[in-house]
């Protein structure tokens, strides 16, 4: 059995950002030896309420306390992207927030997805970027808009953690998170994280090399309306002429 825990960051009060429950901002031993003892596998660390020391100080504390833990626990730095994790969070924890809070709209998670893929060449594996926990199935989006959020993630090697409440999904949501060769792209052991190749106004083409010589494509239209627009060869690093057989991981 896998177990998550999401762990706030503290203030000097020590609170979670709910306010409700104590933090470890001073106690990160202690805390990182509890949450091996209980099996813990993933430790999200947040920053609310933190003392207003720099988070290149902060975090590497519990990074630090992990390590005499005993137990290997996944560290997701998150400091909301304020101060370029991309660039030091390697050093520090296994993922990190690229951005600031995603919601549940179209707006929101397509400027996420911007954000997060300036950082494209610090991923790697063992480390990547986070642009923030999944919508899909939270209901504020069309089926078609959480089919391109998903895709988006998982060409860029982001986390897919699910932040909906998995005790009501639908099976359309599960059509959308449970797409295996979806998931597949963004499990691959190369580990690179997709970038934007074309910019034709509200048309872009993403791609990124995958093992076995082969590439990820995703074409978004970031308008409402119906659009139609071609990948080149040269764009995803495939030379002019070249023979390949394509696969639509969405078809049906």
């Amino acid at each position: 059995m896998r177990h998550v825990l999401h762990l706030q960051q503290n203030h000097a009060w020590y609170f979670t950002c709910s306010k409700t429950m104590p933090g470890s901002l001073g106690h990160e031993e202690q805390d990182a030896k509890t949450f091996a003892a209980w099996g813990i596998d993933y430790l999200k660390y947040d920053n609310c309420y933190n003392d207003e020391s720099k988070p290149t100080v902060r975090f590497p504390v519990m990074t630090r306390a992990l390590m005499k833990a005993g137990r290997p626990i996944f560290y997701s730095l998150c400091e909301w992207g304020d101060m370029h994790p991309a660039t030091w969070g390697a050093n520090v924890g296994n993922s990190w927030r690229t951005t600031s809070d995603i919601s549940d709209t179209w707006e929101s998670m397509v400027s996420r997805a911007d954000m997060n893929e300036v950082y494209a060449e610090f991923a790697r594996p063992g480390g990547w970027n986070d642009p923030d926990m999944l919508e899909v199935g939270n209901g504020g989006m069309r089926k078609d808009e959480y089919i391109v959020h998903f895709s988006i993630w998982a060409i860029s090697k982001a986390p897919l953690l699910l932040g909906c409440n998995v005790g009501n999904i639908t099976k359309e949501t599960m059509d959308i998170i449970a797409n295996k060769e979806v998931i597949s792209v963004n499990q691959d052991p190369l580990g690179v994280q997709a970038k934007k190749v074309r910019l034709q106004g509200n048309r872009e083409v993403w791609a990124g090399p995958l093992s076995g010589y082969r590439v990820a494509l995703l074409l978004v239209n970031r308008s409402r309306k119906r659009d139609s627009f071609t990948a080149h060869w040269d764009d995803i690093g495939i030379p002019t002429n070249s023979v390949v057989e394509a696969r639509n991981l969405w078809e049906v």
